[in-house]
């Protein structure tokens, strides 16, 4: 499973990054339109919503595993959940506890 979740890990990382480069390329770094974007209308809102329940809860869950176990530090993981996405977030958790 290692290979799987490093696989889907880099894989996290592209796509998302294929519409981003779009939206800059169009928009430039307009962070405000962006947000604005995100909840242009009820599927996008509902979507991008479900998606930063989803990362909380995932946040919520490596906190505490590594209260319980030897798990991963979660700080790596915000980060990448932050700045690329828990598209490639959470398979490099997943593969990064596979490791350890």
């Amino acid at each position: 499973m290692k290979k799987i979740y490093l696989t889907l890990a880099i894989l996290g990382a592209i796509v998302p990054y294929l519409f981003f480069f779009q939206f800059i390329r169009a928009e430039g770094l307009n962070l405000p339109l962006f947000i604005e974007s995100l909840f242009v209308n009820g599927a996008a809102g509902g979507f991008s919503t479900d998606l930063l329940f989803t990362s909380f809860v995932f946040w919520l869950f490596m906190f505490l595993q590594a209260r319980e176990s030897n798990g991963p530090k979660p700080y790596l993981f915000i980060f990448l959940n932050l700045t690329i996405g828990l598209s490639c977030a959470l398979p490099a958790y997943l593969y990064a506890r596979e490791t350890t």
